[in-house]
């Protein structure tokens, strides 16, 4: 064990598997914090994939608005979730998965091997690349392969990686605000705004009519969920929040001039101007996250849900994936004119294409970051990370090249991943932010509250998802 002084912050955090953190102080906070908006948007851009664009709208075809409530239940949520995943990177400049890989070397191979698992599947293409076809015609294999390649040469040749992703998905949401203000303007009828007020006053956990796994998982991974979450970290890493502003950038290995890093991070003495800039970066990091990802997913997912309560609810029609999205056009084009469906298919081809960007490169930047912290010091991240980038395309492109559909052990891993992931690091990252952390900055509180529900929410969910997929697997 290393020798340390008895006052140093360090002390605290477990060496046997990755060294100690150096002792620095914490980076004075930007007068301009504006700038620093943007991992906020970058999570909320990635997570509206086809749980906001097809399984809420979906569920309010056949009931209604009265289950937009549990939307916002599981963002406030992964919130609070999200924000103690920040708590730990702003003081550290590590990711929260490498806290928990002091704790157990391998916890972090876990959980990039559970993101693998649930993102090797490339339907996060193929569906951009059908609602492509809708709006234009074509072959969905075809679109499909040039979407991955084009992803993967985003991510490798931008010379700051987490820079492109995040225009990226700002573009993103930019075009869904305007989708939400033109079809307020063209689509939204009498009928639905009148039935906006049930999501309050007629709340409902419609579990008769379309199965108790579905809206649980509705409700909890709203926004984002499983892996995505822990690289909430990473992107503050990258855009220079707190002990972050140490720590050099994810970049191309071809046009980005790499820094090394050192497998540990950084912590601050607890000294009051240290703590004074604390609290400005915490206050600021909660407003980034709540004003950003809470609130932009939170009004896609009600709009959304209102574009198919107008057009489709009580049709019979709709079915829970992709091809929802074309009874859904269809119906727009009969109440708004041709022009909007193939708006509304745009626009979404666009904004799952965006979702795969993001999917690829967190999963891709969970598993970089755990290989080079604990299993390859010495080796450049960002070449880890490229090399993840292009791998996990190429096997999108065998899959979607041979034409092969996803086989049930994993879809039945996929579905599985998630919930499981969730409810194991909500308790961990209580582990890190009370035994690691200095005092003053502890999880604590009704924060800390939060995370018990996180797990009692993810576990209850991971035992269901489980039992019903064994079910399928072996019924």
């Amino acid at each position: 064990m290393t020798e340390v002084n008895p006052t140093d912050p360090a002390k605290a955090f477990p060496d046997k598997h990755i060294p100690r953190p150096q002792v620095r102080d914490l980076p004075e906070p930007p007068a301009r914090q504006w700038r620093l908006i943007g991992p906020g948007i970058v999570a909320a851009g990635v997570g509206l994939a086809s749980g906001e664009f097809i399984l809420f709208p979906y569920i309010t075809s056949q009931v209604g608005l009265t289950f937009v409530w549990a939307a916002l239940l599981g963002l406030l949520t992964q919130y609070f979730l999200n924000m103690e995943i920040e708590r730990y990177t702003l003081a550290t400049g590590e990711t929260a998965v490498t806290g928990f890989s002091r704790l157990w070397k391998h916890w972090g191979l876990v959980f990039a091997v559970l993101a693998y698992f649930a993102n090797l599947w490339p339907a996060w293409a193929t569906s951009s690349a059908t609602l492509f076809t809708y709006a234009f015609g074509g072959d969905v294999a075809v679109v499909s392969v040039v979407i991955l390649v084009v992803v993967a040469l985003i991510l490798t040749l931008a010379p700051a990686v987490y820079t492109a992703l995040e225009r990226a998905q700002m573009l993103k949401v930019a075009a869904i605000l305007l989708l939400i203000v033109i079809g307020s303007l063209f689509v939204l009828g009498a009928r639905t705004w009148s039935a906006l007020p049930t999501i309050v006053t007629e709340p409902r956990f419609p579990a008769e009519e379309l199965g108790f796994a579905v809206l649980m998982g509705a409700l909890a991974f709203a926004g984002a969920g499983g892996g995505q979450n822990l690289v909430q970290s990473n992107w503050i890493r990258d855009k220079g929040f707190g002990m972050g502003r140490y720590v050099p950038k994810i970049v191309s290995p071809l046009t980005g001039e790499a820094e090394a890093r050192g497998q540990a991070g950084f912590i601050f003495p607890a000294t009051e101007e240290n703590l004074d800039r604390w609290r400005v970066w915490w206050r600021f990091a909660n407003k980034e996250q709540a004003l950003t990802f809470v609130a932009i997913t939170f009004l896609s997912i009600m709009f959304m849900s209102m574009l198919a309560h107008a057009t489709v609810f009580g049709s019979g029609e709709a079915s829970n994936d992709v091809s929802f999205l074309r009874v859904e056009g269809e119906a727009m084009m009969a109440a708004a004119g041709g022009w909007f469906g193939y708006f509304f298919w745009i626009v979404g081809a666009f904004s799952l294409f965006a979702a795969a960007l993001g999917i690829v490169d967190y999963t891709s930047r969970l598993a970089a970051d755990v290989l080079k912290t604990s299993y390859f010091p010495n080796a450049s991240e960002s070449k880890i990370y490229a090399a993840l980038v292009w791998g996990l395309v190429l096997i999108g492109i065998v899959v979607v090249v041979a034409g092969l559909g996803q086989p049930l052990l994993l879809a039945t891993i996929s579905a599985c991943t998630g919930g499981v992931m969730m409810f194991v690091y909500s308790g961990l990252l209580i582990a890190i932010n009370r035994k690691m952390l200095p005092a003053p900055i502890r999880i604590r509180g009704y924060r800390l509250v939060a995370l018990v529900w996180s797990i009692l929410l993810f576990g209850v969910l991971a035992v269901l998802t489980v039992n019903q997929q064994l079910d399928k697997l072996f019924g």
